[in-house]
């Protein structure tokens, strides 16, 4: 039963994949039918019906290419231009409508039915379905570009120039001493940081920093812990009723920054994540659950309007020096890991944690697929993120007021030596 039904679709393969361009022509002309839908018939120049006759033309004229001549596609793509060219110029003479994404959707349909037949079926179907949703979501697509604000799009253009235009640039091999510098995987790093905190800066953008301070540090976490600890920190002296839901905020972002761990490990070295996944989870969890707890004595906090506490995560300047301190904690870790052994992979960690626990987690993280045992990785990166959190421990005691201090400090503390244990026992 099976060999007739193949041997059926080996038959018929040139009419089905003309059948799939002319429906993959109805798909985008139903959506432009349906935008026209007010219009009298004969006022619109391409609908369902015209749709997917381009889409039938288009899979005919690459069949006629393959069989006939390879001019026969540019030809009559050709001559489709210049009929629509003629029909929206005529057009324009009663409507003053200068957009030509109508048109450009013509065409491609022309070329999605050309695809499907000469190319690939799945291909085609994924670029008609795409195209279909775009025309279909003009007001909204609309809608969030006037939402956009110039810096938010000045930090996409430089997340697109840091990954898809200067990372395949860069050599993906080992330099400097010991061979122990990839650029390559060093730039991917600094990618993959500056991509979580992007996604975190308009996770929060979206929702809005009125929809309560769990909201805002959660999402704070995936771009700055350390810069919504210190701005809850000065909030909670001036707004002292709402300091137990502030101090929740710290916690949640605090905490958010083991999920952050884990993804680094299972996207750099998946064999690590075994061995970590027990110590991050429960350092993770010792935050998490006090910050709940807080949240249900004083729910009524989540209605006080909170000024967003972190600003466009993603600068040029600051991927670089992280790209350089990243460069730098691996030549250190090499460095004293001759010298020292393990005790200088934990003095690093303890130092470089301090001040930002990315860097060093990605560094343990590549440095155990081949330089260092992955039980030294995993205390390691424990010690970075203990010595991050009581850094931002001490910044909420002594910047906030002291019931905040305290409600940080003790979850700090108490995930700290359950992670420490974990990871040693470990």
């Amino acid at each position: 039963m099976d060999d007739v039904a193949s041997d059926f679709l080996t038959a018929n393969e040139p009419a089905i994949r003309l059948g799939v361009a002319l429906l993959l022509g109805a798909l985008i002309g139903i959506e432009r039918g349906w935008v026209a839908r007010e219009q009298k018939s004969g006022e619109r120049i391409a609908g369902i019906r015209t749709h997917s006759l381009v889409g039938l033309l288009g899979g005919i004229a690459a069949m006629l290419s393959q069989t006939l001549t390879d001019w026969a596609f540019p030809l009559i793509f050709v001559a489709l231009a210049a009929i629509s060219l003629v029909a929206w110029r005529a057009r324009l003479t009663q409507h003053h409508d200068y957009s030509i994404t109508g048109l450009v959707g013509l065409l491609l349909t022309f070329c999605f039915g050309a695809v499907a037949v000469g190319i690939d079926l799945a291909l085609a179907t994924a670029g008609a379905v795409i195209t279909a949703v775009i025309l279909d979501n003009k007001h909204e697509i609309h809608g969030l570009l006037n939402k956009l604000q110039a810096h938010e799009l000045d930090a996409g253009l430089k997340l697109l120039l840091i990954s898809v235009v200067m990372l395949p640039l860069l050599p993906d091999r080992g330099v400097g001493p010991s061979q122990v510098l990839n650029p390559y995987e060093i730039w991917w790093m600094v990618v993959l940081i500056a991509s979580i905190s992007f996604v975190g800066y308009f996770a929060m953008r979206v929702g809005g920093a009125e929809k309560g301070i769990l909201f805002t540090g959660l999402f704070a976490g995936l771009s700055s812990s350390t810069a919504l600890t210190l701005n809850f920190a000065r909030m909670s002296r001036q707004n002292r009723e709402i300091e137990a839901m502030l101090a929740a905020g710290i916690l949640l972002a605090c905490g958010t920054m083991f999920p952050r761990i884990l993804i680094y490990a299972a996207v750099i070295s998946p064999g690590l994540l075994p061995r970590l996944l027990l110590p991050i989870t429960v350092m993770g969890l010792m935050l998490y659950l006090p910050a709940i707890h807080l949240w249900r004595r004083h729910r009524q906090a989540l209605k006080v309007d909170i000024p967003t506490p972190i600003q466009n995560p993603l600068e040029l300047r600051t991927a670089l020096l992280f790209g350089g301190l990243l460069a730098l904690i691996m030549m250190l870790g090499e460095w004293l890991r001759d010298w020292l052994g393990e005790a200088g992979i934990y003095l690093l960690a303890a130092s470089s944690g301090m001040a930002d626990v990315d860097a060093i987690t990605l560094s343990l993280t590549r440095m155990s697929l081949e330089r260092i045992t992955p039980s030294t990785a995993v205390l390691g990166i424990v010690i970075a993120a203990t010595a991050n959190n009581l850094m931002k421990s001490g910044l909420a005691t002594v910047l906030g007021t002291r019931p905040l201090g305290k409600r940080v400090a003790l979850p700090m503390v108490a995930s700290m030596v359950a992670g420490l244990a974990l990871a040693w026992l470990g």
